[in-house]
């Protein structure tokens, strides 16, 4: 079984979100799988389907954010000695040549990357880029639309 590195943070949200799953979610399913049995001929009854389909999306869940739990390899970047360079859980901000723009991206593991939240998985073409690199570095990432030449400008253990 690999571990899974998670961040301090990502880790506390998974722990959030299954207590969300078993303590509100996982009721009103049971409750709606009730109410919807009430009714009768369970054979056309639209509404227990879509009760039991989400029971199992919502176990499916449970059953993945405990594995995740289990492997998870905490990492918390303000305790790991660094020497300036991108590891997993920095934070970086770098400027992107092609058109001048500041970017702050954060290195997190598979289940925490929210690109809309700039949080991009280390393994991903940019995060690969990255690691390992430390202010002043220039690097060069294929993306899928296209090449990018991104200018480390800080990195911070946050």
């Amino acid at each position: 079984m690999d571990k899974e590195p998670i961040t301090v943070k990502g880790l506390e949200n998974l722990k959030s979100e299954l207590e969300n799953l078993k303590n509100i979610q996982r009721p009103k399913i049971v409750a709606a799988i009730a109410e919807a049995r009430s009714h009768g001929d369970l054979k056309e009854n639209a509404e227990y389907h879509a009760a039991k389909e989400q029971q199992g999306l919502l176990e499916g869940r449970v059953l993945a954010i405990n594995d995740l739990i289990a492997r998870a390899n905490v990492i918390d970047v303000t305790k790991i000695e660094n020497n300036g360079k991108v590891i997993f859980g920095s934070t970086v901000r770098v400027k992107d040549s092609d058109n001048e723009k500041k970017i702050t991206y954060r290195l997190v593991g598979q289940d925490e990357a929210d690109i809309s939240k700039n949080l991009i998985f280390y393994k991903s073409p940019i995060g690969q880029a990255l690691i390992g690199k430390k202010k002043q570095d220039l690097v060069s990432v294929s993306t899928p639309s296209g090449e990018r030449n991104l200018e480390i400008e800080d990195v911070q253990y946050i």
